[in-house]
């Protein structure tokens, strides 16, 4: 078939598309170990990710919980650090830990026919990972001298005060590394943390691509025979102690030609009804390359190479921030102007060419974000982890196709106060 290029191609708007996520499969392990898999994609590549309720909301002790993590599989009874690794590279696998604020992580990336050859060694640092003295001095070693150059820069500053400032040092949002920290690290705070948390603790398997035939039984003989889940791990509850102070300036290098800016404020989590508008009201004013602050601030103004908009993405408690560098000399100004977008959005309606164009830009990415099976699974669990169901999937579509320029700005109002705003610029 000869293509007519004198006609151009019919354009679909991302809104007007019937998008859908395709549901997962469900099954428990013999001990109790809940697994959401997704099968499909064109390469025989699967991914395996361990996630267990052990991250540093549950320490006592600061930086147990990520210290932990990193180590796991740096030496089991039967096996160095080396051979470890050397077991997962032999077979062209990748083996990675993640520890975030309430879980963490052990995510398996292999080819579908070496799963059965992997998955023993992953099974063996849950049951016996050793944390050797010597790999945790090494560990110790290497975060100590990352945190002295990373001590140097600005941005790195600044995000660790912004969140101190909207929660308080002791909360899991706000607390950070330190060298007293990585020093005070004994591997009894390792090995007690790994016994409760991962050899006996809460665990929930997501896992997609190209599976063997018989991934049950191998689930099962290698993760469903753990004593996994053994341990009933309570929720704990952190009281959010923000600062009283709004506005802060730090200098951290007197010969910087520039300061890092940050301007935050609380926001409720994904279940609020607020949420989903929210993002919309977010793209619009710095979500995306062609928001609102990018156009004035970096397009029009020259104050900076960019400047972003988001929520985080915490489970228990949000927040909304605004993020940039920019010169020195132009530090007032670019906040000034953040807050003048801000009143805008709070009194002028959204023109509906603009907010279409969101829309679409919004729909197309989650297009985009489901176009294979790892991000299928990645989504399921994003919204699995934090309680929610393909409900809020569909809710949050409706939300972004009906709302209207009258319901952004009723958000603006509502969310866009400067008051409300926590401010820092450190130079």
């Amino acid at each position: 078939m000869i293509l007519d290029r004198t006609n151009a191609p019919l354009i679909k708007d991302a809104v007007d598309f019937d998008i859908q996520i395709k549901p997962y499969q469900l099954y428990t392990l013999d001990n109790g170990v809940k697994v959401y898999a997704f099968e499909g994609g064109a390469q025989e590549v699967m991914l395996l990710d361990l996630v267990f309720s052990a991250g540093n909301s549950y320490e006592t002790k600061n930086w147990v919980a990520p210290a932990t993590n990193y180590l796991l599989k740096n030496g089991t009874s039967n096996k160095s650090a080396f051979e470890v690794n050397d077991a997962f590279e032999f077979y062209g696998a990748f083996l990675n830990r993640s520890c975030y604020n309430e879980t963490a992580t052990i995510s398996l990336h292999c080819l579908t026919k070496h799963f059965t050859k992997v998955i023993p060694v992953v099974s063996e640092i849950l049951v016996d990972a050793v944390f050797p003295e010597n790999e945790i001095a090494i560990y110790q070693q290497n975060q100590i001298q990352q945190l002295t150059l990373n001590l140097k820069k600005g941005d790195f500053i600044a995000n660790r005060f912004i969140d101190e400032y909207l929660f308080g040092i002791d909360h899991p949002y706000g607390k950070y590394s330190s060298e007293t920290a990585y020093n005070q690290l004994t591997r009894d705070d390792l090995t007690s943390f790994y016994n409760k948390y991962y050899k006996e603790g809460e665990c929930t398997v997501f896992m997609a691509g190209k599976f063997p035939s018989n991934i049950e039984s191998i689930l099962n003989q290698y993760i469903g025979s753990l004593p996994l889940n053994k341990n009933v791990i309570e929720k704990p509850v952190h009281p959010i102690i923000a600062a009283t102070q709004k506005k802060y300036s730090v200098v951290n290098d007197p010969s910087s030609v520039q300061g890092a800016i940050r301007i935050a404020r609380h926001f409720p989590n994904r279940h609020h009804p607020d949420f989903a508008g929210a993002q919309v009201l977010n793209n619009i004013f710095g979500g995306f390359f062609g928001s609102r602050l990018m156009s004035n601030i970096r397009e029009d103004k020259g104050y900076t190479y960019g400047i972003h908009s988001y929520l985080q993405n915490h489970i228990q408690q949000s927040a909304w921030l605004v993020s940039t560098d920019a010169g020195k000399d132009v530090c007032r100004a670019t906040i000034d102007e953040v807050y003048k977008e801000m009143a805008i959005l709070r009194t002028d309606l959204v023109d509906k060419d603009e907010l279409n164009l969101v829309k679409n830009y919004m729909l197309g990415s989650l297009l985009g974000d489901l176009d294979g099976p790892f991000q299928i699974i990645g989504r399921w669990k994003s919204y699995i982890l934090n309680g929610l169901t393909e409900e809020y999937f569909y809710n949050t579509i409706e939300t972004v196709r009906a709302i209207q320029p009258k319901q952004v700005q009723e958000l603006a109002n509502k969310y866009l106060q400067e008051d409300d705003f926590y401010e820092l610029v450190v130079y």
